[in-house]
């Protein structure tokens, strides 16, 4: 019975917090855009059946969404940003948790704790301080200009420039610390061993190291590519209005066109898109690993 019960607490989570707000999005999508609080029909009703109710739902939502090259683009557009940002912060990230993982044990805490210290700070705070680093007459042009590298300031905000750059900043932690945990745990009596056998250093870490450090980087990837996709904040505030991606159109269908069928259909339809490839790719994983035993 305990063990029931312990295990019962997340799914219990799951069904509170994910299962039935999905469920009740879901449903919205498949409404119709109404002039009323709330604004979709059909609204359930106790007097009204069961089948009346579902014969008013219809998916012409995700017929208009898919025939709409704007909603296309959009999805196209934030899953391209978010690949390019998570390729990056990977080569970012990486040095960085290699290096953390190989300081001295009395380090390692304290270097934790500064790749954690951003997330004391407000989300927003930070994603605003980027437009004073960035805008043409920043602290960035500024300090350029003063060494003569540039001789007038570079355009850098409202452009996928800078998109690119608060997404990478933002969720760098997200990546270094399952890198780090990776990195951690790998003996050095291998890279001992690989050295004994006369491998060169950057064959044993192409050899060694980095096939070991393939879950942390797979869990980084996952960790940084799904939040990214979605992303609305970054590319409303630094990215400006031309930055195409698909929170920013689903934030607009819900507040600007106050369409929530349409937005809900959006939100479902980004969700399959995000979930479906992981549990494939998971389920994937875990037949290789029942193979390989």
């Amino acid at each position: 019975m305990r063990r029931w019960l312990l295990i019962s607490v997340p799914y219990l989570w799951l069904l509170v917090f994910f299962l039935i707000p999905f469920f009740i999005v879901f449903k919205i999508s498949l409404s119709d855009i109404a002039t009323a609080i709330p604004p979709y029909t059909p609204v359930f009703d106790f007097s009204m059946g069961i089948g009346e109710f579902i014969s008013k739902l219809d998916f012409e939502n995700y017929r208009f969404i898919f025939n709409d090259s704007l909603y296309v683009n959009s999805y196209f557009s934030a899953l391209k940003i978010a690949g390019i940002s998570t390729v990056l912060t990977l080569l970012v990230a990486y040095p960085i948790a290699y290096g953390m993982a190989r300081a001295p044990k009395e380090w390692q805490p304290t270097l934790v704790m500064l790749v954690i210290l951003p997330f004391w700070t407000s989300f927003l705070i930070r994603v605003y301080a980027w437009i004073g680093i960035l805008k043409k007459e920043g602290l960035l042009n500024l300090f350029l200009m003063n060494l003569g590298v540039i001789s007038e300031p570079l355009t850098i905000m409202n452009t996928p420039l800078a998109v690119y750059i608060g997404i990478i900043y933002s969720y760098l932690p997200f990546m270094i610390l399952p890198l780090y945990a990776s990195l951690e745990k790998i003996n050095p009596a291998l890279l001992e061993a690989a050295a004994d056998l006369g491998s060169p250093p950057w064959k044993s870490f192409w050899q060694v190291t980095f096939p070991l450090s393939l879950p942390g980087v797979l869990a980084g990837c996952f960790l940084v590519f799904i939040p990214a996709t979605g992303e609305f904040v970054i590319p409303d505030l630094l990215g400006g209005s031309d930055t195409l991606m698909i929170g920013k159109t689903l934030w607009g269908e819900f507040f600007g066109n106050r369409d929530w069928p349409v937005a809900s259909a959006v939100a479902v339809v980004l969700l399959l898109v995000l979930v479906i490839p992981i549990v494939m790719f998971q389920r994937n994983q875990e037949k290789e690993r029942e193979a390989a035993r």
